[in-house]
């Protein structure tokens, strides 16, 4: 069976939806399916090409143009609907699963229909919402409402819907989606790949990291994260435990603001900048805890990040608030140390507790590796695709 997944944008492109949809691809070509990427204008690009990725092909999509807002979108969508028509026809699609945003569900909705292919839309995070946390549009605005309109409608529309938590499949069937049309795939994590290994002390010398307990932060530098929270907690952390050290690794727009808080902390705050994928295992073993600070809102209440879990698979303990994304992720006490989102108290206790008690992390740490294995492996949650696209192609051929 050929699946055609129509993504946002893929690797080389560093980012958690590229390595979710690696980590799909892969591991549905192990399963014997034969999955083909194809992604929109936004990968970057200004024509048409092909590549073949680690095996795979995949298909890419010249920018489409247009400045003005709502009439770029309408051609981003007729640009991609063609683009999906063709790369169906040439690769011969068995089905056609779209990935958010809903710039490639509108498409792969009309694509399917032409073609008599049913199409899966899977939905990685609330768009909309996260828009309004990069300050690109406000919630209640004609455009979050538009976003949130058409995506809802995409929805009740799909032959199939896939999403990564129960937070997130709740929100849909409120928005009229029947339960039992809604699968949960969670992130996972390659457990063969990133597992307990000894520091690397060569990088946590070059990185000034000497003696100190190390809380690491590893991923994108978006608001929401709460990184800036994390960075007013340093002196009251670094008061109880003066040699920790706090190491941030990636990019993104909150960077300039965090390098501006921290500039007078001396070596207190390491920023690694953006880290080639296939050394990232190696900052997280100079990593001590795993800081994830989400602030509380919307986005972070039902969707649940993807790097946690590498921290986990790696047995290093995390330290999380307790939002709800979090909150379905990690069982406190057992698998990780919650703490009030947004509670600066909480947050400072917390570190303190776990960067002084070297115990407490490794029992954490080893629960954690343990869980992931048990439950959030590729291999597992990957396996839940074939029936859903067996039943899909069922329901279309009666």
């Amino acid at each position: 069976m050929t699946s055609l997944h129509i993504l946002d944008h893929s690797v080389p492109v560093v980012s958690g939806y590229s390595f979710r949809s690696l980590s799909i691809v892969q591991f549905q070509a192990r399963l014997g399916l034969r999955p083909v990427v194809l992604t929109s204008p936004k990968h970057g690009g200004d024509s048409d090409g092909s590549e073949t990725i680690e095996g795979l092909p995949y298909y890419r999509t010249g920018r489409a143009g247009g400045r003005v807002p709502v009439l770029r979108e309408l051609r981003q969508m007729l640009r991609m609907a063609s683009r999906i028509a063709t790369v169906a026809r040439v690769e011969g699609a068995s089905l056609l699963h779209a990935h958010s945003p809903v710039l490639n569900g509108v498409p792969a909705l009309w694509v399917g229909r032409r073609l008599g292919l049913p199409v899966v839309y899977e939905a990685r995070g609330l768009w909309e919402d996260a828009a309004v946390d990069h300050g690109t549009t406000r919630e209640g605005s004609v455009r979050y409402r538009l976003s949130r309109a058409l995506e809802g409608w995409v929805f009740r529309k799909a032959d199939g819907v896939v999403t990564i938590c129960e937070g997130m499949r709740q929100d849909f069937i409120r928005r009229g989606v029947p339960p039992d049309r809604v699968v949960v795939v969670p992130n996972g994590v390659d457990v063969e790949s990133f597992h307990p290994r000894a520091r690397n002390e060569n990088l946590a010398r070059n990185l000034g990291l000497d003696g100190g307990p190390v809380f690491g932060f590893i991923g994108s530098f978006y608001r929401y994260e709460g990184l800036r929270f994390l960075a007013e907690a340093v002196p009251a952390i670094r008061r109880t435990l003066p040699k920790a050290r706090f190491l941030l690794v990636g990019g993104g727009q909150e960077e300039p603001a965090l390098r501006a808080m921290t500039a007078d902390f001396g070596d207190a705050v390491i920023f690694a900048g953006r880290v080639p994928h296939q050394h990232i295992r190696e900052f997280y073993s100079v990593i001590d805890v795993f800081v994830c600070p989400r602030r509380r809102m919307r986005l972070t209440e039902l969707v649940t990040p993807l790097k946690p879990l590498e921290a986990m698979a790696m047995a290093v303990p995390v330290l999380a608030s307790d939002v709800g994304g979090h909150a379905e992720l990690i069982r406190h006490g057992e698998t990780g140390l919650l703490f009030p989102a947004e509670s600066m108290e909480g947050l400072v206790a917390a570190a303190v507790r776990l960067g002084s008690d070297v115990a407490l992390g490794r029992r954490l740490g080893d629960s954690a590796r343990a869980y992931v294995t048990r439950e959030r492996t590729w291999a597992r949650l990957v396996a839940r695709y074939p029936d859903l696209y067996a039943a899909l192609r069922s329901e279309r051929r009666t």
